[in-house]
Formats: structure tokens, sequence, C-alpha cells
């Protein structure tokens, strides 16, 4: 399935199920991204596969690649790590996200492909679609819907599916 999602920057995603709230990055969205910055990347990427917590959401029906969190899943936030911009398992002696949350926010995460063929270290690391939280606040640099959107939205994703942020 090629479905593409367009992120508008007043925080909008539109796809195959519609028109639904986003949140985006407490800066805004950006085409000059950098580490740290909290805001979003604008331009266009692919949706590289999903993560999921299974002791909180059933299995995502989905054609993209799919794979479950675990309690010591991180995502490497550190330009001096080798591993940048990459999943590594906890403990991870570098500057990381963990994926194992207790806020819900990552129950479903999707790496969006920014920054990661190769990623060049400092321009922004861990930008994904995923949960937002209920009162749809400003993420770090991802995107983020509700999690009912997330998992509707997945149905219509496939090796193909892209998305579009900034319009």
């Amino acid at each position: 399935m090629s479905a593409l999602l367009v992120v508008s920057p007043d925080g909008w995603l539109i796809g195959p199920t519609g028109r639904n709230r986003a949140a985006l990055g407490r800066s805004g969205v950006t085409a000059a991204k950098r580490e740290g910055d909290g805001a979003t990347p604008a331009g266009e990427f692919a949706l590289r596969e999903v993560w999921w917590r299974p002791d909180r959401v059933s299995r995502p029906r989905t054609e993209l690649p799919v794979r479950t969190v675990c309690g010591d899943d991180g995502w490497s936030d550190d330009p001096a790590d080798p591993a940048y911009n990459r999943p590594v398992k906890l403990p991870h002696p570098f500057g990381h996200e963990r994926l194992w949350r207790d806020d819900g926010l990552y129950d479903l995460i999707v790496p969006l492909g920014y920054n990661d063929n190769p990623p060049i270290p400092g321009l922004g690391s861990a930008i994904f679609l995923h949960c937002a939280r209920p009162d749809f606040g400003p993420t770090e640099g991802c995107v983020a819907v509700a999690r009912e959107a997330l998992v509707d939205l997945l149905v219509h994703c496939g090796p193909e599916a892209r998305i579009r942020i900034g319009g």
C-alpha cells in the first residue's frame, strides 16, 4: 500500500482515514532540523516500520514491518554515539531515549526515514510518528496523533507509505 500522509504546519494529518489532529515539535516545523531543537523536520519521509507495546495494544494491522517494544529498547540520540539515530539495547553508554514508557506515547512507534541513510550526527534523531498526549501537547520533534487514529492509519500503510511534513 502506498499511502501518503500529509502533515500541515498547523497540526493536522491528512491521509486515507481523513483529517486527524496532530501534535508537532514545540518549535514548529523546520527545514533546518538540528538535534535537540524541538522542531519537526519538514520534508517527505518513508515510514520504516512499526514498533508496538504488546502489553498495551494489539498487534497492529499493517503491511509495514512490525516489531515489539521490549523493556530494554532504546534509541540513540547522542551525536557522539556510533549508533546515532539507531535502535539500541539498554543500558547504553551514550545518550538515548527509552522506548518502554509509562505515559503511553510510545505504545505504537513508526520511525520515519529522516536522517537515517546514513545518519549524520547532529541533524536530529528519533523522529517518529507516535501516540499523542491527551491534550495534544507538543512533541520533541515527532508527529503524534491519537492512538486510535494511528491504529486506523496503519491499516493503510505498507512499504511504499510516505509522510510529507509541512504541507
